[in-house]
């Protein structure tokens, strides 16, 4: 996570640049939102649209998870992935288990395509759920068909494309070790 310093006086560059935009007009933004310029609207029928339009988002029979080649990870790999933005002490929180999580998947036994299927419908499940974290123990055996583990190499693809994920990262041994991944959601409507 990279912090923000201010720039030094002496940067030429840095004040011909602030120079120029104060000249051109441009100021800074008070407000990190749109304003339309009209209230907005509350009338049942938006409503309405507005709940339609997500109740489709999660039920809809499209999947969300590539069903490509994946990048393979090792067995004893450390899995690792958090959002840009996510605040650094959440992000050591979920690292070191200290984010409980609420309810588990275990993919084992399962074919890819019943994985794929497996995980898909937990992941709406908890979101629509209200979750904060989830396990999901994907397993570090090989394919039988692969030189590598297949389910954990999937896993790890899929959650960096689910759209409610903030982060992952493989768990402590006594929840799987890195046969099992924490996973970090964003509850609906909910910032990081």
């Amino acid at each position: 996570m990279s912090q923000r310093h201010p720039p030094d006086d002496d940067d030429d560059d840095t004040n011909a640049f602030r120079q120029a935009l104060r000249e051109a007009g441009v100021r800074r933004l008070a407000v990190n939102r749109a304003d339309p310029g009209r209230p907005r609207r509350r009338d049942p029928a938006t409503a309405e649209r507005r709940a339609a339009a997500v109740a489709a988002e999660t039920s809809d029979g499209t999947s969300r998870t590539s069903d490509g080649r994946v990048a393979p990870v090792r067995p004893s790999e450390f899995l690792d992935f958090a959002l840009p933005d996510l605040p650094y002490r959440t992000r050591s929180q979920l690292k070191r288990g200290q984010i409980e999580w609420e309810a588990g998947l275990d993919l084992h036994g399962y074919s890819l395509d019943e994985a794929r299927l497996e995980f898909e419908s937990f992941l709406k499940e908890a979101v629509g759920s209200r979750m904060r974290c989830v396990l999901v123990v994907h397993g570090k055996a090989w394919g039988s068909t692969a030189d590598y583990p297949v389910l954990k190499s999937h896993v790890n693809a899929w959650l960096r494309e689910w759209p409610t994920v903030l982060a992952f990262c493989s768990a402590r041994e006594i929840d799987g070790g890195t046969g099992a991944v924490y996973v970090l959601l964003r509850r609906r409507g909910q910032p990081l």
